[in-house]
């Protein structure tokens, strides 16, 4: 099944420290200075930036329904559907387009998880939601089977995105763990049917610790969940490696990085290293995490390193 993504609404404020760096926020900006049309409301300069202001695009509604082959499709990777100035019609209106779609997976991601709830558990109890035309849509069934919604939790004062999360209908229940900022002991994954985790990428990317990562993989392995490790993002893990005269960093696939560091350095010293987002790449502990709903891939890399990375 191939991806797309679809954007009826773009721009959006930050409301925690996920949103820091944001790359939409910077896209946004340099998509305003190309011109583009759908990027030229500023936002709050506080919060938001050029041409992130947000706005919803009549005219982008309904392009899914001109893919006819099943697509998973990321609904706003430029927004936030539940941000506060998105009308609850419009947000009713892109639920009819995904209703009218039956073919496609729609992934829905918030990091303003009540207002979701609120609305959904509404609309699941009349059965029904109106569209931005004040009309009734009254799909067969509800949650709608092919719509996945997440949260999105960076560390742990958020993890109760998932308890909100927990109490909104939906036929699947997703964590994005994206960017990983801390370790995260209050996380609870029961009702969860799937958790992606990653590093954060980009010119002011933070670090993330394998052992943040490490628990969310075992959390998921005890659970039975599905777990998707995403990206190490700018920084991986790597170890100091003890040779004659001189000791080296050996990263996560074994290759020799250009650092070298003072005999006195401990070998087998783990160390984050800003080597880039491609060169860091997706290999946990000598796995490759690609689970999803409905599908389990794992590939190990065959390289015997250290258990405690």
């Amino acid at each position: 099944m191939s991806s797309e993504t679809w954007n009826p609404v773009t721009g959006c404020d930050k409301v925690s420290r996920g949103c820091d760096n944001c790359y939409a926020l910077r896209q946004a900006k340099r998509l305003k200075a190309m011109g583009s049309p759908r990027y030229q409301k500023d936002g709050d300069p506080r919060t938001s930036g050029p041409g992130f202001g947000v706005s919803c695009h009549q005219d982008a509604l309904t392009k899914p329904l001109g893919w006819k082959s099943p697509r998973r499709i990321f609904v706003n990777s430029m927004s936030d559907l539940f941000h506060p100035d998105v009308p609850d019609g419009f947000i009713g209106s892109v639920f009819s387009v995904m209703a009218r779609a039956p073919q496609h997976t729609f992934m829905v991601l918030t990091k303003r998880p009540k207002r979701m709830r609120d609305l959904l558990t509404k609309w699941v109890e009349k059965g029904s939601f109106r569209d931005q035309q004040k009309q009734w849509v009254q799909p067969a069934t509800m949650p709608l089977p092919n719509v996945w919604i997440g949260v999105s939790i960076e560390s742990d004062q958020y993890c109760f995105r998932a308890d909100l999360l927990r109490e909104t209908p939906a036929a699947v229940r997703f964590l994005s763990l994206e960017p990983l900022l801390s370790v995260l002991p209050s996380l609870d994954l029961a009702g969860i049917d799937w958790v992606i985790a990653g590093g954060e990428s980009g010119p002011k990317a933070r670090p993330m610790h394998p052992d943040w990562v490490r628990d969310i993989r075992d959390q998921c392995i005890t659970a039975d969940i599905p777990f998707f490790f995403k990206q190490w993002g700018e920084y991986c893990p790597v170890r100091v490696v003890a040779e004659p005269h001189r000791c080296v960093l050996l990263g996560h696939d074994g290759t020799v990085l250009p650092h070298t560091f003072d005999e006195d350095i401990p070998a087998d010293r783990v160390m984050m290293v800003r080597e880039g987002k491609s060169r860091a790449g997706s290999i946990l502990d000598n796995v490759v995490w690609e689970e999803r709903p409905g599908w389990r891939y794992r590939v190990e890399i065959g390289r015997d390193l250290p258990s405690s990375w």
